[in-house]
């Protein structure tokens, strides 16, 4: 990313700021890391990251179009070209959604790459197995656009 200059950001869920922190722990992050939100509250994906009401409504909140959402709404709030999205149920499902089912997303605001976990073995395994993920496809994208 630095080499491309190229920013960063996060707007988390179910991660609870996961990725962020990983994204940090490395040296130079803050050469392309801009920040990240955790909006664990609806209202806060709406309010901040400009996701849809009747989305979360019509598919819930742990669903394709809020994921895309999100990574659409971190770029605009932290002015980045990339960012970074996950929501989920890691620990107990709702909804008839069953736990261990987490969308996480990454992209530009053009071009946002989703993918659906359901593999549900416990909270902190759902969890960090989503951080993982999430990261990998981002470096994936970013080594196959280059």
């Amino acid at each position: 990313m630095v080499e491309r200059g190229l920013t960063l950001s996060t707007a988390e869920s179910c991660t609870s700021g996961g990725i962020a922190s990983e994204i940090t722990k490395v040296a130079g992050s803050s050469d392309y890391f801009q920040g990240g939100l955790v909006a664990y509250q609806d209202r806060l994906k709406e309010q901040f990251l400009g996701v849809s009401a009747e989305d979360i409504a019509q598919y819930d909140v742990v669903s394709e179009p809020v994921v895309r959402q999100m990574v659409r709404g971190a770029c605009q709030m932290f002015g980045t070209d990339y960012a970074i999205a996950s929501t989920g149920y890691a620990g107990e499902g709702c909804n008839g959604i069953p736990s261990g089912t987490i969308w996480i997303a990454w992209g530009t605001p053009d071009n946002v790459h989703t993918k659906c976990l359901t593999q549900n073995i416990d909270r902190e395994t759902n969890t960090r197995n989503a951080i993982q993920q999430a990261l990998t496809g981002l470096l994936n994208t970013l080594t196959t656009n280059r």
